[in-house]
């Protein structure tokens, strides 16, 4: 059975821009409430306090009142700022207790895989809610999965997880809910010597055309005046 949380809606009167940024100022977020039927719909405000101490209480049906009459509702839509994940605007809509409704439910994985904690391998879970067709009050606040048998290369699908025959699944059978794969090896990057760095000198600078040479040759050479001594030596003898 679905748990309950009753919170407190105020009919909203700002509609324009300017009105609903100040309503955020202020600590309220804008929102619309669809009834039942989808035939009308009402511009609504609720406190950001209000709104986190609901989605604690880990309810999935909702009790507000309506002017003076009272409704279920479920949370259809909530819009988050990309940046602080402030909620800027949700979206009610109203249900009976007697019709079914379509709606996501969390998928909670359980168990250490032995690919992983003997193989070496990492958990990776593709798919974290599934959708479901039920009445309201039989609405799960989660499912489970049990994942400890996979091993290393191996992966489950959604068909595999067990509903209450109440319950139907919408999301397809063959959708990945999870897989264990090969942990990722940190590659160390190769440092290619450039050519240019080959030729530089102690002091960095590459050796100009040709200085190179002359100073190989200077070491060959005798010193200067070498040979014409020593013929003038082999003269006096």
């Amino acid at each position: 059975m679905a748990n309950e949380h009753k919170i407190d809606i105020n009919k909203r009167e700002s509609l324009g821009k300017k009105g609903v940024k100040q309503l955020r100022r202020e600590g309220m977020i804008p929102g619309i409430y669809y009834s039942p039927n989808s035939e009308s719909s009402t511009p609504i405000v609720i406190s950001q306090g209000d709104f986190h101490e609901a989605v604690k209480s880990g309810a999935r049906i909702f009790n507000i009142s309506v002017g003076e009459k009272k409704q279920n509702v479920l949370f259809k839509s909530v819009q988050y700022h990309p940046v602080t994940d402030q909620v800027l605007h949700i979206d009610l809509y109203g249900i009976r207790m007697d019709r079914a409704v379509n709606i996501k439910i969390p998928v909670h994985l359980i168990g250490d895989p032995i690919g992983v904690t003997e193989e070496g391998g990492v958990i990776s879970q593709a798919t974290t809610e599934i959708e479901i067709i039920c009445l309201p009050g039989d609405i799960p606040e989660f499912v489970e999965t049990d994942i400890s048998g996979l091993a290393l290369g191996d992966a489950i699908n959604v068909g595999i997880i067990q509903l209450d025959e109440k319950i139907t699944l919408v999301t397809p059978e063959d959708t990945v809910l999870a897989s264990v794969t090969h942990a990722m090896k940190e590659i160390e990057p190769v440092v290619v010597e450039d050519e240019d760095e080959a030729f530089m000198d102690e002091e960095g600078e590459v050796p100009a055309e040709g200085e190179g040479d002359s100073e190989g040759e200077s070491r060959d050479k005798p010193a200067e005046g070498g040979d014409a001594s020593k013929e003038k030596d082999a003269g006096s003898e």
